[in-house]
This record gives structure tokens, sequence and C-alpha cells, in this order.
């Protein structure tokens, strides 16, 4: 049985990698993201946090892009290209741990309201509406600034300001789980509330937590970049606390363009290849948008 099961696990793979593979924006979209997290990740093989240090600047300020410095200068003489590069850690980091709690807090309540009839989950929905209604900007700022600007705050201010839109998601995919008949033959069964929620809920609605987690991702980077632009920050290079940089000391009265422009082009590149990943899974996991784009 084992044997059966990892075969038809390696057929529904190949299937949906089949099917990926001719969504060409999203495989562009997966390459972009390979290379970024691939980068992110060998930059303290070659560089260091050194390199953000304004004592470490040994280059003619504002140096405009040239060979010696592809992506020129900042204020201090810093290299740009060796800044976004370790920057890159930090913004990648805070996206992806923001969007695993906003996701895991998503998914838990969600299923619980749509599993959990009656008082139970009318209480869920009206907290989620609750957080719902919340500006998610100004509650992380608020939070972040209450508890301190550490790393694990900042993720901790997003991850618990965003996850109502998935909660909500999920609860609509677990009603529509829970009113099939297999369903009821499980309580009929003996099938208990985890049975039923970990073994049939938990996996017909994880593709489209999937897909979320990669447009929640997208939201993170651009929340995060947001919070360090308006000075609430890891304390950490990150491609928001170089935007927040340029506006500080002057990037576009010295014409230092690249100062500004390259930071945001890296947010934009990854936050649309995160969106476009986004996207095109959610045209191979949803079968009625398969047969749309027929």
């Amino acid at each position: 049985m084992t044997g059966v099961a990892w075969t038809r696990r390696r057929l529904a793979l190949g299937r949906f990698w089949g099917s990926f593979r001719r969504e060409r924006a999203g495989l562009a979209g997966l390459v972009t993201l390979v290379v970024a997290v691939v980068l992110a990740l060998i930059a303290p093989v070659f560089i260091d946090e050194g390199v953000t240090s304004v004592v470490s600047g040994t280059g003619e300020r504002w140096a405009a892009p040239s060979l010696a410095e592809p992506f020129g200068t900042d204020e201090s003489g810093r290299s740009i290209l060796l800044m976004v590069w370790w920057g890159s850690r930090t913004s990648l980091l805070i996206g992806f741990l923001a969007a695993l709690v906003s996701i895991v807090i998503g998914m838990v309540v969600g299923i619980a309201a749509g599993h959990l009839r009656g008082w139970a989950g009318a209480v869920l929905m009206r907290i989620t509406d609750w957080f719902l209604v919340l500006p998610s900007l100004v509650t992380a700022m608020v939070l972040a600034a209450i508890l301190g600007g550490s790393t694990f705050t900042i993720i901790m201010a997003i991850g618990v300001t965003t996850w109502p839109a998935t909660a909500r998601l999920i609860r609509a995919q677990t009603l529509s789980v829970e009113a099939r008949p297999y369903i009821e033959r499980s309580r009929a069964l003996g099938g208990g509330h985890w049975h039923i929620t970990t073994r049939h809920v938990l996996p017909n609605v994880a593709p489209l937590l999937l897909a979320s987690t990669t447009l929640e991702v997208a939201g993170a980077i651009v929340t995060e970049s947001t919070l360090a632009f308006l000075g609430v920050s890891a304390n950490k290079t990150s491609w928001g606390t170089m935007l927040r940089g340029s506006y500080d000391y002057g990037a576009a009265t010295h014409g230092a363009w690249w100062y500004i422009i390259i930071p945001g082009l890296c947010i934009l590149a990854v936050v649309m290849a995160f969106t476009l990943c986004g996207r095109a899974l959610e045209a191979v996991l949803n079968p009625q948008l398969r047969r749309a784009g027929a």
C-alpha cells in the first residue's frame, strides 16, 4: 500500500509540474524567485554585514553606476550592489516568516470556523471580521512601536495583522468540503473533529493554502518595506531601509537615482515573481480556472 501511495504521489506531482510548466508567466516568476533565494542564501559566503556599515564605504560618495561599482554608491561611499545583496536576506526572511505566521493563523481559524458550527464558529468569524476592518499597516506600526523594532517583532506584527483574509477564504473552502457526502459517511463511522479536519478538510484546502502563501509572501515583503520606509525597521539593512536612507540623505536632490530605483526594482521584481507564481498555482490547482483557460 505504501508503494502504491508513493507512486500516486509521484504521478500527481508529475501532472502538477507538467501543468505548471505551461504557465509561462508562473515559470518566469519561479525562476526569478529561485535566483533571489539562492543569492540571499549564499551572500554570507562572499560578503558579511560589514558591507552595510558607514565606515566600510571606501568609494566615492554618490558615485554613479560604473564598471567598478555596477549599482553606484550611497552618501557614505558604500556599494549599493553589496547592500542590496545583503539586504535581500532581511527582506526575504521577514517576508517568508511573516507570511508563514499569517497563513498558520488563517488556516487554523478558517478551518475551525468552518468546521465548528453554532456559537463557536460565530465567535471566530466575529473576531476575524474585527481584525479585518482594522487598518493592517497602521496596526502593524503600532505593534512594532510598542514591542520594539526587532526582526521577530516585525514578523509578528505583520503576521498577526494580515491573516483575516486567509481565514475567510479557508472557511469558505471548508464549508464546501464539509458539504460533500463522504464527510457525512465519516461522521457516521465515528470520525471525530480531529479526524475530519486533518484527514479530509486539510488535504482539500492545502492547494488553496499553497497558492495563497505565495501572495501572502509578496504582501509581507511590501509591508516590511513600507514599515521600514516609515521608520519602523528591524535595525538591519533591507530593501525598505535602503529606500528610507535614500530619502533621509537626499538622494533625489543629489541626482543619485540609482539609490532610489535599484532597491525599488528589487522589491518590484520579487513581489511580481511571487504574484505570478501565485496566479499560476491558482490556475493549475483550481479546476474551474483550468477549464476557463482551456
